[in-house]
């Protein structure tokens, strides 16, 4: 079974990775950009076009504001970048903003925070391959047709790559990245050349179609919450921004250098993307709806249900590059791959998070280890399990899933700045050097900033989104933190319950006597040597144990038995009703009744077997006694092995392996990561 399992695996995984080869898997700034700052620089793909499918809502004619709201997220863009640069100085240990929450506001806060992260990273899965299924759709018929489909083997695909190891999957994925980046650049340059050098008329595929304004001459209260509204949906681009912050020891040294520099590349490419994105829609005259089939018009009819509305991004490299052309088809080709890739981010997160999490026993404690090539295999496959639930669920249509997002990302960016303004009222209580007091406080004024106005951003999502499907990822937030309190209730219940007692207890109190019990259901090499090992331990009482469900096989056994000479008592239960497990349980629960002092040691003798399907002839009652049996105080379970000549094939398949690992073999710690031993700050001034 191991070999049928452990073949397939390691070709597609690769062979185990010792421990000591974790430092290989560390990141230099130009793989850590597309690994972990894929989903910020990919939503320029999506994020501008949600801006203008909520402007429709008002008509063509609220398209003039889409500027303004660029603004206002550069804005916020680089509040939260410059936020995150004194997080990964202060908190460099990978906790990111959990860690921050629950040392600077305690552990409920932490725990918010730490819920809020884990529904981003499975909305970023899903939003990132429906929204790269769409992108590719554009250009592949059968994708679109087939979305869900597509999305699904898309997750698995990008699963597998993460499974093999966070470098190897970072080499991969840095070249679409950097070809997505490069020609979203040259889209820009070549646009604006052309429009405003050249004086080219450059005009989209939808640039002809007229909206049906759903409501016509919107102004006061309802434009302020239309624009609000827009806003809010184009703060997409700002999610993934937190991953640095939580993936810094992933980096090389100097690990906090590397993370903040990462950071402010990271925020100047997407800014940069999204407003020239923005700016090359509004003339190229793109035309976006929330119900393109109806709201869409062509001379004063609607599209019908047979139109399919391409992205902005798409729609833009058409107008620059020309449909069919190279440029646009690599575009076409990067910015699917991208968003693929961009779901890499939260590969990236959310294992090593439920890593931190497992060790302060808010989740379970697999998800604390690394698998065998030092991946959090555990976390990742979790994370795409859920990924996948909420694609078929909400049948990988973006517009929809988008609604969800964000609103997480923003409770994580809030909670984590008022924590860092924490953080730096409690250094600035103690320090005393000038130099480091002028830099503390321009860090503090800095987090304040950024707690006010992502709060602020997180009051309008609430209010324009609620509604709209925010509600299901807070409800998703409120299960995730039921489920870890429950989780830590339980460790910590069972911590206190297991714990050793300081003086003498009745747990390290001598039994008074032994009654050990061997099961027998025929004498064969198996029960002699189970026999043979119930001797050597010198019990105080010595007895064999048989279930009569056949008096023909009962006399045999019982002859036998007495063929043989074999000095230890046979007892022989009758079972009318044929059942071997509850005979025995009551009789050794008798035995426990009668002398509550004495302990019970049950010796079962069981086959080794070597092949996979052996395993279902044999041992079946076996295991389900030894099930039984330990849920009864007092009774020690004992397996006596015998192999069978199989189990020798087995050993010598095994041995031609040199690296041989079975699946499933117990793994414990990170490995050196920062969840086994996570720091203090170094210095309350920021340096990291």
């Amino acid at each position: 079974m191991s070999k049928l399992t452990d073949v397939p695996k390691r070709i597609l995984i690769g062979r185990a990775l010792r421990s000591d080869r974790l430092g290989e898997t560390l990141l230099p700034k130009r793989i850590a950009l597309p690994v972990f700052a894929s989903d910020p620089l990919s939503s320029v793909a999506y994020a501008p076009g949600e801006v203008l499918l909520v402007l429709s809502i008002a008509g063509v004619s609220a398209y003039h504001f889409s500027p303004w709201i660029a603004v206002a997220v550069v804005v916020l863009m680089f509040t939260v970048v410059a936020s995150y640069r004194q997080n990964v100085h202060a908190y460099p240990s990978g906790g990111g903003d959990y860690e921050v929450a629950n040392t600077n506001l305690g552990p409920r806060a932490g725990l918010t925070v730490a819920s809020a992260l884990l529904v981003d990273y499975v909305l970023t899965v899903a939003v990132s391959i429906s929204s790269g299924v769409e992108n590719l759709g554009s250009a592949v018929d059968f994708v679109i047709e087939h979305k869900v489909l597509s999305a699904v083997i898309m997750i698995l695909l990008l699963t597998l790559m993460n499974l093999r190891g966070v470098k190897e999957s970072g080499n991969l994925f840095a070249i679409p990245t950097y070809v997505f980046v490069g020609a979203v650049f040259v889209m820009i340059a070549w646009g604006a050349w052309r429009g405003i050098v050249m004086d080219d008329t450059m005009r989209a595929p939808t640039a002809d179609l007229e909206i049906k304004a759903e409501h016509q001459g919107l102004a006061g209260f309802a434009l302020v919450f239309l624009l609000l509204r827009a806003f809010s949906s184009g703060c997409a681009a700002l999610t993934g921004v937190e991953a640095i912050s939580n993936g810094v020891p992933a980096f090389r040294k100097p690990k906090s250098k590397n993370a903040a520099t990462t950071l402010a590349l990271m925020g100047g490419l997407a800014v940069t993307m999204f407003c020239g994105i923005i700016g090359l829609a509004m003339a190229t005259d793109v035309k976006m709806s929330e119900k393109p089939a109806t709201d869409l018009l062509e001379n004063g009819v609607p599209v019908g249900d047979g139109f399919v509305q391409h992205p902005v991004i798409s729609q833009v490299a058409e107008a620059v590059f020309g449909k069919g052309s190279f440029l646009f088809i690599v575009l076409a080709a990067a910015t699917a791959l991208v968003l693929f890739l961009a779901a890499n981010t939260a590969y990236n997160g959310f294992p090593l998070l439920g890593s931190i999490l497992a060790q302060d026993r808010y989740l379970p404690r697999q998800l604390h280890t690394r698998g065998d090539r030092l991946a959090f295999s555990n976390g990742i496959v979790l994370l795409a399990g859920a990924a996948m639930l909420l694609v078929w669920i909400y049948d990988a249509d973006s517009t929809k899933l988008i609604q969800l997002y964000i609103v997480g990302v923003f409770v994580s960016f809030t909670l984590s700045q008022i924590g860092m303004v924490r953080h730096w009222n409690r250094h600035l209580a103690s320090e005393r050097d000038a130099a480091a007091r002028r830099r503390m406080h321009r860090s503090r004024a800095i987090n304040t900033f950024g707690a006010f106005f992502t709060g602020m951003v997180l009051v309008v999502v609430l209010a324009t989104k609620f509604t709209h499907g925010a509600w299901v990822a807070l409800l998703g937030m409120v299960i995730f933190y039921g489920t870890m309190t429950a989780i830590r209730k339980h460790y910590d219940r069972v911590s206190e319950e297991i714990a050793a007692a300081e003086g003498p207890s009745d747990d390290s109190v001598r039994p008074s006597r032994v009654h050990s019990i061997v099961l027998v259901s025929k004498v064969h090499k198996p029960t002699l040597r189970a026999l043979a090992f119930a001797k050597l331990t010198r019990s105080d009482r010595l007895e064999a144990l048989s279930i009569s469900v056949d008096p023909v096989e009962t006399k045999a056994l019982r002859e036998e038995w007495e063929r043989r000479g074999i000095n230890v008592p046979l007892k022989i239960l009758d079972s009318p009703y044929r059942e071997i497990t509850r005979p025995v349980v009551e009789y050794v629960k008798g035995l426990r009744s009668e002398n509550p002092r004495d302990a019970v040691s049950v010796y079962i003798p069981e086959y080794v077997v070597g092949r996979w399907y052996e395993h279902l002839l044999h041992n079946q009652s076996a295991l389900r006694l030894k099930g039984r049996l330990l849920f009864t105080p007092g009774v020690m379970v004992t397996s006596v092995p015998y192999q069978l000549e199989s189990s020798e094939l087995a050993k010598k398949r095994a041995k031609k392996r040199a690296e041989w690992n079975a699946p499933g073999a117990v793994r414990r710690g990170p490995v050196d990561s920062p969840a086994t031993s996570r720091p203090r700050p170094k210095d309350p001034a920021g340096k990291g």
